[in-house]
């Protein structure tokens, strides 16, 4: 079993690579938190369906998906299939239905500390040393 999510794409490949949009509220504090970790590159989320519109905020650890915060609050976290099933058991997410490996939750559900704290454990995986 790979410790990779399945469907990662690399940034240049989501549309263009652009600084993301400013955030208010909630989501910014989770933006601001995630942003400062070491190798972490934010950049704007654009929606699938119409790539010239913004959704959100990708993070990027070096070449790594890490996830992304949509402009709604839900977020999208790349993580590997094992550590969704652990936070899907934990009550902190849910399978993403389109793509295996991946977990969705939402920063109004969860609030800021504990949304920023999935997005560090999915960190933690991509970058032990750092923890």
């Amino acid at each position: 079993m790979t410790d990779k999510a399945f469907s990662t794409l690399p940034r240049a490949a989501k549309g263009r690579v652009c600084p993301p949009p400013a955030l208010t509220g909630a989501l910014k504090a989770v933006a601001d938190a995630v942003t400062v970790w070491p190798e972490v590159q934010a950049t704007t989320h654009w929606r699938f369906d119409a790539p010239n519109q913004v959704d959100g905020v990708d993070f990027y650890v070096g070449p790594d998906e890490l996830g992304h915060i949509h402009l709604d609050g839900s977020i999208h976290l790349a993580t590997s299939p094992q550590l969704s099933e652990e936070l899907v058991a934990e009550g902190l997410g849910q399978p993403f239905v389109w793509a295996r490996g991946w977990t969705l939750a939402s920063v109004s559900e969860l609030g800021v500390e504990r949304s920023v704290a999935l997005f560090r454990r999915n960190y933690d995986r991509l970058r032990p040393s750092n923890t």
